[in-house]
C-alpha cells in the first residue's frame, strides 16, 4: 500500500465519509461543524436486561449505545421475540439513544462450509438492527478470529466476499476490528482486506488500545485506517508483567483522547466514539457495570469539550 501525505490522508478520509454508509455526511465545499456521539457498549453490562441497561446509559448522559449480540448476553437475536424487539426499540426512542452498532464475535477464518453458520449469524444480526432502527440501522462490528496472518489472509479475503454479499443484501455495514493478538492485528492488515473486497459495506472498526505499547502510533494508525473506518471504540491498555491488559477508557492516562478526537475529526470522521469495557475488566470479582459506565463517561466526556467537538 502506498503511503499518503497528511494532506492526502485528510482528503481521502473526507471523501470516504461522503460515500460510505455508517458515517455521517461531510457536506461538499463547506463542512458542517464537527459533531460526534459518545457511546457505551452494553458488552460491559453482561448480566443486565437490555432495557434496563439502555436506561442506565441514557441516565448517565451518553448519546449512543452498542448492543452486544453474543450468546450469553440478553440481546442475542435468538432470545428476542417480536415483543422484546418492540420493547427495546421503544426504549431506544424514549431515551433518545442512537443505536450506533451491534457487537458480534464472528470468525473470518475457516472453510466455506464453516462460514455458513457465520453468515446466518450475520443475517440475524442485520435483521435485528433493521427491526430496532429501520430508518437508521446500526452497523455490525466484529473481530476476525485467531491464527497467523500470512497463513490465513487469502482464506479471509475469500470468506469476506460472502460477508460483503450479506452486508449488501441486508443494507448493513460490517466493520472488522484489528485486534491485538488476533489474526488481523495491525492497521495495514485490516486495510488490505477491505481493499481486496472493495465494497462500501465492508469497513473497519478502529480501536487504538490494540496498537498502543507497540510500534504503532496514534497518528500513523489513524492515517492508515480512517479512510476505511466506520466506527471507533476506545479503552486503555496497560502493561503488567510485560503483558498487555485492557482497562477502562482514560484509566491509564497513556492515550491522549483530545488528540485522538481532533485527528479523527480532521480526517473527516463523523461517527461514534464508543467506550468499551473489556472482559478483562468485567470478569473481575466485584465488577459494577453502572460504576464502570459512569467512570468511562467522566473520563472521556471532558475530552470532547477540550477538543472543541460538539456531541449530537
Amino acid at each position: 500500500m502506498q503511503s499518503m501525505s497528511r494532506r492526502q490522508f485528510l482528503s481521502s478520509a473526507s471523501a470516504a465519509c461522503l460515500a460510505v454508509p455508517g458515517l455521517q455526511t461531510v457536506f461538499a465545499g463547506k463542512t458542517a461543524p464537527p459533531t460526534l456521539t459518545l457511546g457505551f457498549s452494553l458488552y460491559g453490562m453482561p448480566h443486565m436486561q437490555t432495557e434496563q441497561a439502555l436506561q442506565t446509559v441514557a441516565d448517565i448522559g451518553y448519546d449512543s449505545t452498542e448492543l452486544c449480540l453474543m450468546d450469553a448476553w440478553d440481546a442475542t437475536p435468538l432470545k428476542l421475540n417480536p415483543q422484546r424487539r418492540k420493547a427495546i426499540a421503544s426504549k431506544l426512542d424514549d431515551t433518545g439513544l442512537k443505536l450506533a452498532s451491534l457487537m458480534e464475535h464472528c470468525d473470518l477464518t475457516g472453510s466455506p462450509a464453516s462460514q455458513q453458520p457465520v453468515l446466518e449469524r450475520l443475517k440475524r444480526a442485520a435483521q435485528l438492527g433493521h427491526d430496532l432502527k429501520p430508518d437508521h440501522p446500526p452497523l455490525i462490528e466484529t473481530t476476525a478470529g485467531s491464527g497467523k496472518w500470512e497463513d490465513r489472509k487469502e482464506e479471509m479475503r475469500d470468506n469476506l466476499k460472502g460477508w460483503a454479499q450479506v452486508a449488501e443484501s441486508t443494507q448493513t455495514v460490517i466493520a472488522v476490528k484489528p485486534h491485538r493478538g488476533g489474526v488481523v492485528d495491525r492497521p495495514e492488515q485490516g486495510v488490505w482486506l477491505v481493499e481486496q473486497i472493495n465494497s462500501p459495506w465492508i469497513r473497519l472498526n478502529y480501536d487504538f488500545s490494540h496498537f498502543t505499547h507497540r510500534d504503532i502510533s496514534l497518528e500513523d494508525s489513524l492515517k492508515t485506517m480512517l479512510p476505511y473506518t466506520s466506527f471507533i471504540q476506545i479503552k486503555d491498555t496497560v502493561l503488567k508483567d510485560n503483558k498487555a491488559r485492557f482497562v477502562l477508557p482514560g484509566e491509564s492516562g497513556d492515550i491522549d483522547y483530545v488528540r485522538l478526537l481532533k485527528l479523527a475529526v480532521a480526517g473527516g470522521y463523523r461517527g461514534d466514539i464508543c467506550c468499551e469495557v473489556s472482559g478483562m475488566v468485567f470478569k473481575q470479582p466485584g465488577y459494577d457495570p453502572v460504576a464502570a459506565a459512569k467512570t468511562c463517561y467522566q473520563n472521556i466526556a471532558p475530552a470532547f469539550q477540550k477538543a472543541g467537538i460538539q456531541r449530537s
